[in-house]
């Protein structure tokens, strides 16, 4: 049971609450409970937060170092959640050498709002829980455009603003186009959205050769499932020229 003797630190305005007689901590991130051992002394404090977890600093007691600790809601729900994070798990035990170093600590809470989002397929847009190789395709597709254009194609803003940029240069999806969502929310919200109807890619992109343009307009493609493969890409005439490498 827990005690009322709370762990706090100066200037922290997350308290922690002892429990299991002082062995462990229990804390209140923004509504996400933290049970973690009391060896990682006060104060906790949030640095990122995402659609899988929350992420707050500590210190280790019997080390000194600052840690990251990373709460993840739910994560044995969902069999590819966890061998996601079996996998960031196993990445940092076997890690021996220096290569891997802490970026940043800094104290304001990390936005969401981060670059990669601009290469982020659709159906991570969507919060899709399973998906495939097909969202390196999109990444790909983005990065070939952004090389030939020197622009990033969907410099989105935000979630909204980043699936309004794509639907307004690939067209919005019909209902064929999302069957790959099993959610019926994700699907009405993707059909409330303003449409849009699809660019001709060879005037979007005039610089850009027939080969290129015909290649790209394979990878972007709303449906993964219809969304050009690795190995079809690999054989696309526009890479003839490096098939012998």
């Amino acid at each position: 049971m827990a005690s009322t003797r709370e762990a706090s630190s100066e200037g922290s305005k997350i308290k922690g609450v002892h429990t299991y007689g002082g062995k462990y901590v229990h804390y209140n991130v923004y509504g996400n409970w933290f049970e973690v051992s009391s060896k990682y002394v006060p104060p906790i404090r949030p640095i990122g937060r995402g659609a899988y977890g929350i992420v707050c600093a500590a210190i280790n007691s019997d080390t000194r170092e600052e840690v990251a600790i990373k709460k993840i809601g739910n994560a044995f729900d969902n069999r590819i959640d966890a061998k996601r994070t079996l996998r960031e798990i196993n990445f940092f035990v076997t890690w021996t050498t220096k290569i891997l170093a802490t970026l940043d600590w800094q104290t304001d809470f990390t936005t969401e709002y981060v670059v990669t989002r601009w290469y982020r397929a659709p159906e991570l847009l969507l919060n899709c829980s399973e998906y495939t190789a097909a969202i390196d395709i999109w990444s790909v597709g983005c990065i070939l455009g952004e090389i030939m254009t020197r622009e990033p194609l969907f410099p989105g803003k935000g979630y909204v603003h980043q699936l309004r940029l794509i639907t307004e240069l690939i067209g919005s999806p019909d209902d064929t186009s999302l069957g790959f969502l099993r959610s019926d929310n994700a699907k009405r919200y993707v059909r409330q959205l303003p449409q849009c109807m699809k660019q001709q890619f060879s005037a979007r992109f005039p610089n850009m050769s027939y080969g290129a343009v015909d290649l790209l307009e394979k990878m972007l493609v709303f449906d993964p499932n219809r969304r050009i493969t690795v190995d079809e890409a690999l054989c696309h005439p526009y890479l003839a020229s490096l098939h012998d490498i």
